[in-house]
């Protein structure tokens, strides 16, 4: 009963999370968003004290259950895992094996190091609800608006409108090899050992790993009933039940339930346990091995409290003009500072917090938003306009951004934030090269930043160019997506490292 319980409650919070990112309608998130807040490093990022401390209760009471139910990339896991196991005599294809603490402890390190670095990209690599936002936004995505487009393509035949077609593209090359690597990986690990990932790379594991060890309800065997058989150790996927022994190890326990189905005798559980388990070797570890475990739970330790306090501190388009001529495609600008969204404190601020989970980039109605190629920001989005641009009503990153770094604001506020400003490039403009009136910025321009002027002062009659006012740009990029210079445009938005309100 409690395994299919559990996978009822894995297979509801997987399906949602993954709609999240292939939802490109922003129906799911109105209901569902809160399921990316409560993942736990966009919530200790966000400094969502609220949820932080739920799940260290949640684990504290109950186990790993965050790792089983909540973890898009622990249930993934346990998918392929399942999948691996219905060949014939993989059943029980499991066995025990002890902890390679050395390993776990190692990589929490060095994320926490690349997070008081701001080394953003290498923190990305290892945050599993990021790793699996971009398997789901790289991967997924584009199948599931493939069947979208092919449903319009069918509606349209009957003269129904809904659905609609939505262009599918890839927005980073590199993210979407990176995506394709996380995933063979991953993949491949699962698929022969199971949960080998959470136990031994992840970070979140590690941390609640640490604190399962002390959980009021865990799987327990009554050595009385056990007969030894050892069907639970080559059952359990995180390889964490020495079934000789009788003893488990309480870090790398999901609270799967996989064993108790497994015991034919009764002898495993899921039980109330008020004291520290002990096992049948523990009294014959020497004093001096006692003290280095002491030491590795003081380093750990103090590895966590640093990780706290520093997040505490840091706190396809139309390619034709009327059907006949071809459009040239056009080309991104080199931008001195890239764009980050509105609602981003500051680009430090934001690098910090940023996880590149990929979220913002699938719900970007305005196809704006799409991951960095820069080493030390790499997937984390910025903004680009050649396929469109940063509309002032819509506020859909802002809304659900799980991490803090991207903060909520509303359609006032965004509409008078300086995010950058726009910088014009004469011997990119028509109305110099060609001689002839465009005036396409100034038109679009929703914050009236852009007017056209004579090109020779005092000439009223010769052609008019654009004239910038930076104070009231607000860098959404509608001049630099609208401008028909090809290929780069004869006007692009310059980032600003701090956001201002105009």
């Amino acid at each position: 009963m409690l395994r299919k319980i559990r996978l009822t409650l894995a297979v509801l919070s997987f399906t949602i999370v993954t709609l999240l990112f292939l939802d490109f309608t922003g129906t799911i998130h109105a209901w569902f968003g809160w399921m990316a807040k409560i993942q736990f490093l966009p919530a200790v990022l966000a400094l969502n004290v609220g949820v932080i401390v739920s799940l260290i209760v949640l684990t504290l009471v109950f186990g790993r259950v965050y790792c089983s139910v909540i973890c898009p990339l622990g249930i993934m896991q346990d998918v392929i895992s399942w999948i691996s196991g219905q060949r014939k005599k993989k059943k029980y294809r499991f066995s025990w094996s002890p902890a390679r603490s050395w390993l776990r402890y190692g990589m929490l390190a060095l994320f926490i190091l690349a997070l008081i670095a701001g080394i953003g990209s290498f923190v990305a690599l290892l945050a599993p609800y990021s790793s699996y936002g971009r398997i789901a936004s790289n991967l997924l995505a584009p199948i599931w608006q493939w069947g979208n487009n092919l449903l319009a393509w069918f509606a349209g035949r009957v003269d129904s409108y809904a659905f609609y077609e939505t262009s599918v593209w890839i927005k980073s090359l590199p993210t979407f090899i990176i995506a394709v690597l996380t995933f063979v990986f991953i993949g491949v690990l699962a698929w022969r050992n199971g949960r080998t990932y959470c136990n031994t790379i992840c970070p979140v594991g590690t941390v609640l790993g640490f604190l399962s060890r002390y959980s009021l309800l865990r799987i327990t065997i009554d050595t009385d009933k056990c007969n030894s058989c050892g069907l639970c150790s080559r059952k359990c996927k995180a390889a964490c039940i020495n079934g000789k022994e009788h003893t488990v190890d309480y870090s790398r326990c999901v609270a799967c339930m996989d064993c108790i189905d497994t015991c034919r005798h009764g002898a495993i559980g899921y039980r109330l346990s008020w004291k520290k388990p002990v096992t049948k070797n523990e009294d014959k570890v020497p004093a001096a091995t006692r003290e280095e475990i002491d030491g590795a739970r003081r380093s750990f330790l103090t590895g966590t409290a640093i990780l706290a306090g520093t997040a505490a501190l840091e706190a396809q388009d139309k390619k034709v003009d009327g059907g006949l001529a071809v459009i040239e495609d056009k080309k991104v600008p080199r931008r001195a500072t890239p764009v980050i969204p509105p609602g981003a404190v500051s680009a430090r601020d934001f690098a910090r917090h940023c996880t590149a989970c990929q979220l913002c980039v699938s719900v970007c109605p305005n196809r704006v938003l799409r991951p960095s190629t820069e080493l030390t920001k790499l997937m984390q989005p910025e903004m680009s306009y050649e396929r469109g641009y940063c509309r002032p009503e819509c506020t859909r990153c802002s809304e659900v951004c799980p991490a803090g770094a991207i903060h909520p604001i509303t359609v006032a506020e965004k509409s008078s934030t300086r995010i950058g400003h726009a910088v014009w490039i004469r011997k990119n403009c028509i109305t110099v090269t060609e001689g002839v009136e465009c005036g396409n910025c100034a038109r679009h321009c929703p914050s009236g930043a852009i007017m056209m002027v004579p090109s020779v002062h005092g000439d009223d009659t010769s052609v008019r160019i654009p004239a910038v006012n930076a104070e009231r740009c607000i860098g959404c990029g509608a001049c630099e997506n609208l401008c028909p210079a090809r290929p780069f445009s004869a006007i692009y938005v310059e980032g600003h490292e701090m956001h201002s309100i105009m």
